[in-house]
């Protein structure tokens, strides 16, 4: 009767084992498909405009200076989330612009692996409503970037508001992620192969 137990609890644990094998594969597959199938929601939803500028080699061209609506104000506020061997952060926290006004922000990296390291950064919006009216002029997040072995980095975003701004809008929050896209593929492929040998040795 005790060996009967034993062998079930031991299928039991077998079975979940296989189980979490397949959630992590699954988990770490998701994030390497992350930055692509962002680009194509982009590009189908029309949310961000960025990924139809990357995909056509275009930049978002200047409003002239006589558009400043000099009668509001607005308070950007900056965010910064690393996935990956990165220190990643604004060097400022916020400004204060007119929509219409050209501002500059920058963005510090540091890769902190002895390796270089390929990454892509994502933004995001809130509210969401600023996502169309907030215009890049030059973003380190057009393309991907190849960050050197302990490389430090100082990035650049130039951008504006869209004076057509809603007038109940305040504060916009622009965050971004760095991705390490190697990464994600290296790990996934590594939570493949360690995920086929205990299936051999049970069998």
């Amino acid at each position: 009767m005790q060996e009967q137990n034993d062998s079930g609890v031991r299928r039991l644990n077998a079975q979940m084992f296989g189980k979490l094998i397949v959630i992590a594969v699954m988990m770490f597959g998701f994030g390497y498909l992350l930055v692509p199938l962002y680009k194509q929601i982009c590009e189908i939803t029309g949310i961000n405009i960025l990924a139809f500028q990357e995909g056509e080699g275009m930049k978002v061209k200047p409003i002239d200076n006589s558009q400043i609506d000099r009668s509001r104000t607005i308070t950007v506020e900056f965010d910064a989330n690393a996935q990956g061997p990165f220190r990643f952060r604004p060097t400022v926290n916020s400004m204060t612009v007119h929509p219409g006004e050209m501002a500059q922000v920058l963005y510090e990296v540091v890769n902190t692996q002895q390796r270089s390291v390929e990454a892509q950064a994502i933004p995001s919006y809130a509210p969401q409503q600023a996502a169309a009216h907030f215009k890049k002029v030059e973003c380190f997040c057009f393309q991907q970037q190849t960050m050197e072995a302990g490389q430090a980095r100082q990035m650049p975003v130039v951008f504006y508001l869209d004076p057509a701004l809603p007038k109940d809008v305040k504060t916009i929050t622009l965050s971004y992620t760095f991705f390490d896209i190697g990464g994600f593929e290296k790990k996934a492929e590594s939570k493949a192969e360690g995920g086929k040998k205990p299936a051999q040795v049970a069998g």
